[in-house]
């Protein structure tokens, strides 16, 4: 490879980014859509993790001109036939995002969606109360997909919020192998056996090959 790659990480979260980047590493400029302000936002309308993923991927990449890594997450519970899946962000059918694209409350739109999911499995015993967080990557060069990868935690859905870490559906998954929420864990703990860190220890290795062809 001749020169840094500059590859864009379909995130305006810098959580998310920092993580990618530490990670993945390599000697590689890593770039965030915050870096753009102008780019128009891809909407994420696929059946499936993979097809939101890959769907940023090849749209920013075909946008910008950059190898674009893009991912898409969720909660998926066996109990409820696999919601809420893509639409774990807006399950409590709030909005995350207002007309102008800010970010409204993400603490309030975690506690509606939590609230649903728990209303839901009301009666539902414990043992079928199986859950796993689900993360879907996607490498695309503005030409075409080039590494796909997905990472898992297995877990079950508590009956109410415990812990205060962590965000999203965090403080009602519960990891049987650590005997606590992820809310409960810390961020080293949570990295460690994450859906999105599986993931990513996935692409890695893939990635290495493919830049030094590049």
């Amino acid at each position: 490879m001749k020169g840094r790659h500059r590859i864009l990480v379909a995130t305006t979260n810098p959580g998310k980014l920092t993580e990618i980047k530490a990670m993945l590493g390599g000697d590689v400029e890593w770039v965030g859509l915050a870096d753009f302000p102008d780019l128009q936002e891809i909407e994420e309308d696929g059946a499936t993790f993979a097809e939101n993923a890959c769907k940023k991927a090849l749209g920013y990449a075909k946008a910008m001109g950059l190898w674009t890594i893009a991912d898409d997450s969720g909660l998926v519970i066996d109990a409820l036939g696999g919601q809420p899946g893509v639409k774990s962000a807006r399950f409590s059918d709030e909005q995350s995002r207002d007309s102008n694209g800010a970010g409204r409350n993400r603490t309030l739109l975690d506690h509606k969606n939590m609230a649903k999911v728990l209303k839901l499995l009301e009666g539902v015993p414990k043992e079928k109360r199986t859950a796993r967080f689900v993360c879907r990557l996607c490498l695309a060069s503005p030409e075409k997909v080039l590494i796909e990868t997905e990472g898992t935690v297995e877990g079950f859905i508590m009956e109410e919020e415990v812990g205060e870490n962590g965000f999203g559906y965090d403080p009602i998954f519960f990891v049987p192998g650590l005997k606590r929420t992820v809310a409960q864990l810390t961020t080293d703990e949570k990295n460690a056996i994450s859906h999105r860190g599986n993931a990513l220890r996935k692409l890695k290795p893939l990635l290495v090959k493919l830049l030094k062809c590049a």
